[in-house]
């Protein structure tokens, strides 16, 4: 389509229950900045859980809601993020901010990030609103949701099939069949087999750019050089990821490039503060900032990258053509380690393991070896990363006459 082209004005809704980490707002925000970008007129909301929203910048015609945050646990349990609100009113506000936000936007698609009907079914007085009103409703997948044993049990109890087939008019799964279809493990009979792949469509990855540089940013000295950047997202869960990156410098002087820690805002200060006393006697061969709202600036520079292999941080080692060495966490859930491992497999990334040993040695070897690794781009995957224009795509298409294959509602 030519930019020049006329394209049907459309408003998208982008739902993201956000209990934990970076990751949904992350996607949701490369998904409204690219709906918008490419399709002129078009507008975008984000109603998020995420607590860290408004540090975020959003391209022109992108607007953000704040829902009640709450928090997740190790053990895979919730509670409100204010310990003294139980979470079912917690939950009862998010659902009511959410319909105010519907009924103020007035959106023609909208876009539910990864849980079918909400968080804790928060999303179930929308889904009906909407549907009623002949809303277009789009359920987005990353390219893996969990193990089977895991993930299987989990939909059966909130209901997710019967809820993907009542309501949903198209199923986006933002990767690659041939990395991971994460639909295959549920148990469906052939014709709701038949129905859900009807509306299934594999965009590929989402292709990150380097977003617009805020003025007076400013970046750590190390970056000025070749280093290797060391992000375990949200920082969430990353404490082992970061005390074995620092423990392989403590062991061994002769790693070739410095390294850059980005902690993430959700590490816990304890940790923090250890791991900053652990780096003060490494100064000029490690670094450490709390958080990078633009972190793809100092991930484009870097000469390779250490992180924990989350849905986002896999996009922008593609997109940036970063050698990576990748060490998934397997809870609470094994989502990163399904990813790095088939990532591993096609050549894209190396996979460390932390259940086959987290000696500073082995983990001193990866870095040693990290700069001769081969760049992903060496490896054709088509279509690896078509993820954001084949969302602009469906955007279109939801946004003239309507989807161009029959509603999965109609199947019900």
């Amino acid at each position: 389509m030519r930019v020049d082209e006329p394209t049907p004005a459309c408003r998208v809704l982008i739902y993201s229950h956000d209990t934990f980490g970076l990751g949904h707002l992350r996607r949701s925000r490369a998904i409204a900045n690219a709906i918008v970008s490419r399709n002129r007129g078009s507008r975008a909301m984000i109603v998020s859980g995420s607590p860290v929203i408004d540090r975020f910048a959003f391209a022109p015609g992108v607007r953000t809601v704040r829902l009640p945050p709450v928090t997740k646990f190790p053990d895979g349990n919730y509670a409100s993020l204010d310990a003294s609100i139980p979470l079912a009113i917690t939950v009862a506000q998010r659902s009511a901010v959410i319909a105010r936000a519907c009924e103020a936007f007035r959106p023609d698609v909208i876009l539910v990030d990864k849980e079918p009907s909400g968080f804790q079914g928060e999303l179930m007085p929308v889904l009906e609103a909407a549907s009623a009103r002949g809303v277009r409703l789009v359920l987005g997948l990353r390219d893996v949701l969990d193990d089977a044993d895991r993930l299987v049990p989990e939909w059966e109890r909130k209901g997710a099939v019967e809820t993907m087939a009542r309501f949903y008019d198209e199923i986006w799964v933002y990767g690659l069949s041939r990395i991971h279809a994460p639909l295959a493990a549920l148990p469906l009979d052939l014709a709701m087999a038949a129905r859900i792949d009807a509306r299934l469509t594999y965009t590929g990855y989402l292709r990150r750019d380097l977003p617009e540089c805020r003025a007076g940013r400013e970046e750590p000295a190390m970056a000025d050089g070749p280093f290797i950047l060391v992000t375990p997202g949200g920082g969430g869960d990353g404490a082992a990821l970061i005390d074995w990156v620092i423990a392989a410098y403590e062991a061994d002087p002769g790693i070739p490039l410095p390294a850059l820690i980005a902690f993430g805002p959700f590490l816990e200060a304890a940790d923090r503060e250890g791991f900053a006393a652990r780096i003060r006697p490494l100064a000029g061969r490690l670094a450490a900032i709390t958080f990078d709202s633009e972190i793809e600036f100092l991930m484009r520079k870097a000469a390779g990258v250490v992180a924990m292999g989350g849905y986002n941080t896999f996009c922008e080692i593609l997109s940036f053509d970063r050698r990576a060495i990748l060490v998934p966490r397997t809870e609470p859930r094994r989502e990163q380690a399904i990813r790095a491992l088939a990532a591993e497999r096609l050549g894209l990334v190396r996979v460390l393991m932390e259940s086959d040993g987290r000696s500073p040695a082995r983990m001193a070897a990866a870095l040693r070896a990290l700069p001769d690794q081969t760049e992903p781009s060496r490896v054709l995957v088509p279509g690896l990363l078509d993820g954001l224009d084949a969302v602009a795509r469906r955007v279109r298409a939801l946004a003239g006459a309507g989807a161009d294959r029959p509603s999965l509602r109609a199947f019900s």
